[in-house]
């Protein structure tokens, strides 16, 4: 297209535009995006190029790189520590939702079972790009509400896989059963996950080692380019998602030390990837059918927005507080981005309809547009409808404290050094992120706090600066250095003591202005020393 460069620098120029003024007001950048698609095919009568399929792939390429830095988050380890947030919680999800929406689109609007069975599907996702990118800019990807809705989206993510065969399925006329298609399938992941694990680590490895030790920072970029694009290549001619070759490619990585300078290097092409993905998502609004149908597209959203909240905080007010299940209730309410491609996989199979597509098609732009007004205020509306105090959670107790010892986690080593405090006779109080943790400390009789030590309000609340002493205990490095810059910026004189396994943590921990390093290793190293010169002098 002759103009082609032109409208690229129109888009570039509104987008800036637009999203230097939501700043200001607060506004999340998605919509900036958004509204920047938008003004471009209706100032350039582009609305046939906002459904290209080239155009489409290049956007669908935000999500890929957004699910490559998710994947470096999750690694094997840490999937098995969540394996109930994401394969219990993720698959009640999606099953209870598509069975409470297909109820509702079969015999409250007369749907046919087919389609009712595709808009279930469809209507159970929630949009990754939206909400991973809101949890992990507001570091709130790192609370219990954060893990969780993390936990499903991944899911949610894998579970577009057997949708899309179901729907492939719905609209062949071949010979083959559902069954044959499902063990192809099954067989076809074992294959890719294999691969990509087995043989691909050893690659990845090699590569990095390699292209790290040039001390080329384009060759190591090079290398990170081609490891993302290569697994998502491979992951697509195996039959499934971009995205889920760029997962399991980014959990490799997360199993190196590479990890975090390859997350920092990514991060430019996620950004304008994901960029140009909500600047095609605002190319299809179709602005006539949405001003004859804004009410019915309110309408529906609000129903689907309502239900989900509910059928999620349900879900998990089995195993959380009200208040973590009714923030993962809302953080998920919306409908994900993969509605777009089942939506045109059963348009083009003759399932659903044009206009019908169109008009959900636009309830999904919609509830894009809306989540990220109110997923920033999440935590303000549920202290609004959510009253009740938790003894967990209410500080007020603490109003008059000080010299006391703050001990930031309850896991292996938190349990230790209160252990410790407590022979000493220190009065200390543990705070805790995990509703699970807390209700252990609870239960052995200390004093415990459930909240996120890296966020203000509970700083005050635990009065750090009148503490004697900060100590983390966490494992995550990158939860650590979170509380150690919030602890450190709300009072910088805090005498903060912090926990590292390794020279890595330390390096990563240095330009920080920490009272006191504790090595583990270095100091198992001292002790077993001190017990050989114990025994020797009790032997002479």
């Amino acid at each position: 297209m002759e103009h082609t460069l032109l409208y690229i620098i129109v888009a570039l120029g509104i987008s800036i535009v637009i999203n230097i003024v939501l700043k200001k007001l607060g506004i999340s950048q998605i919509i900036g995006y958004i509204l920047t698609g938008t003004l471009i095919v209706y100032a350039f009568d582009l609305r046939e190029v906002g459904h290209s399929h080239e155009l489409e792939m290049v956007g669908e390429f935000g999500i890929v790189f957004l699910m490559f830095t998710i994947g470096l988050e999750i690694s094997l380890a840490k999937m098995g520590t969540m394996k109930k947030e994401i394969f219990g919680n993720g698959f009640l999800q999606v099953g209870l939702t598509s069975v409470v929406t297909y109820l509702i689109a079969h015999y409250l609007f007369s749907l046919n079972n087919v389609s009712s069975v595709i808009i279930a599907l469809a209507f159970s996702l929630s949009s990754t790009a939206v909400v991973l990118s809101y949890l992990k800019s507001s570091k709130e990807i790192y609370t219990p509400y954060g893990q969780n809705a993390t936990g499903i989206l991944v899911f949610q993510d894998i579970a577009v896989i057997p949708i899309l065969i179901l729907i492939g399925f719905l609209t062949s006329e071949g010979d083959e059963n559902i069954t044959t298609i499902l063990m192809h399938t099954l067989g076809s992941a074992i294959v890719v996950i294999g691969i990509l694990f087995v043989f691909g680590k050893h690659l990845v490895s090699w590569l990095l080692h390699f292209s790290d030790s040039s001390e080329l920072d384009e060759l190591f970029m090079g290398s990170v380019l081609f490891i993302v694009l290569g697994a998502s290549l491979f992951a697509y001619y195996m039959g499934f998602t971009y995205s889920l070759g760029a997962f399991v490619a980014g959990m490799i990585i997360a199993e190196t030390k590479y990890h975090h300078k390859v997350e920092a290097d990514i991060a430019p092409f996620k950004d304008i990837l994901l960029g140009t993905f909500f600047v095609v998502v605002g190319m299809k609004i179709d602005l006539n059918i949405f001003i004859h149908n804004i009410w019915l597209v309110v309408g529906f959203f609000a129903l689907v927005l309502l239900f989900k909240t509910i059928i999620i905080f349900i879900l998990l007010r089995f195993s959380y507080t009200s208040s973590t299940s009714l923030k993962s209730a809302l953080a998920l309410s919306q409908v994900g981005e993969f509605s777009f491609v089942i939506f045109a996989l059963a348009a083009s199979g003759g399932i659903l309809s044009n206009n019908l597509v169109s008009l959900l098609v636009l309830i999904v732009i919609f509830s894009m547009m809306v989540t990220p007004f109110f997923i920033s205020h999440i935590n303000d509306l549920v202290e609004y409808f959510i009253k009740e105090k938790d003894m967990a959670v209410d500080m007020s107790a603490l109003a008059q404290r000080s010299d006391h010892v703050v001990v930031c986690g309850y896991s292996v080593v938190g349990k230790f050094v209160t252990k410790h405090l407590e022979e000493l006779d220190a009065p200390f109080v543990v705070v805790d992120n995990s509703n699970k943790h807390v209700k252990e400390a609870l239960n052995d009789g200390i004093e415990a706090y459930l909240g996120d030590a890296s966020k203000s309000s509970i700083l005050s609340a635990l009065h750090i600066e009148k503490a004697a002493a900060i100590i983390v205990t966490l494992d995550n490095i990158d939860k650590k250095r979170l509380i150690c810059e919030a602890v450190l910026k709300y009072s910088k004189n805090a005498n903060l003591i912090v926990k590292v396994v390794s020279l890595e943590e330390k390096e990563k921990l240095k330009d920080l202005q920490i009272t006191t390093v504790v090595d583990g290793k270095l100091e198992v190293a001292r002790v077993l020393v001190e017990r050989m010169l114990s025994c020797q002098l009790k032997y002479r």
